[in-house]
């Protein structure tokens, strides 16, 4: 899996190392019970600091998407409660739909997005 960062975005590095993570789980790049890179060694491939590293897998830890054990680093780990996830995105949809209707985008636009999102995912794993 090949983890980019961008120095201009104005989102936080560690947020972006656990987005590109969670990608990889959802288009099955890694895998449950996939390890993966050490802090040092991620912190040197991307060219970050390693707190930098280490809060992004702590954040992941804490969301449920990898276990962190002291003979096999970060391993994937996708334990989250399924009722509790859909709460959490439920939450978060509530706002991205409300910006959404605000500009003017239609029910029908978003389910066509939400379609082509899970189709990517979809045809990524089947490679």
């Amino acid at each position: 899996m090949l983890i980019e960062v961008d120095f201009n975005s104005d989102e936080a590095i560690y947020i972006q190392l656990c987005n590109q993570i969670i990608l990889g789980i959802a288009m099955s790049d890694i895998q449950e019970g996939d390890s993966l890179p050490s802090v040092r060694q991620l912190a040197d491939t991307v060219g970050v600091n390693m707190h930098t590293v280490n809060k992004a897998y702590h954040v992941l830890k804490q969301e449920g998407y990898i276990s962190l054990d002291k003979r096999r680093g970060a391993v994937i780990a996708v334990d989250v409660d399924k009722l509790q996830q859909l709460e959490v995105m439920k939450e978060q949809l509530r706002i991205v739909l409300a910006r959404g209707r605000c500009k003017n985008i239609s029910r029908q636009e978003v389910h066509g997005l939400v379609d082509e999102i899970f189709d990517e995912y979809e045809l990524h794993e089947n490679r």
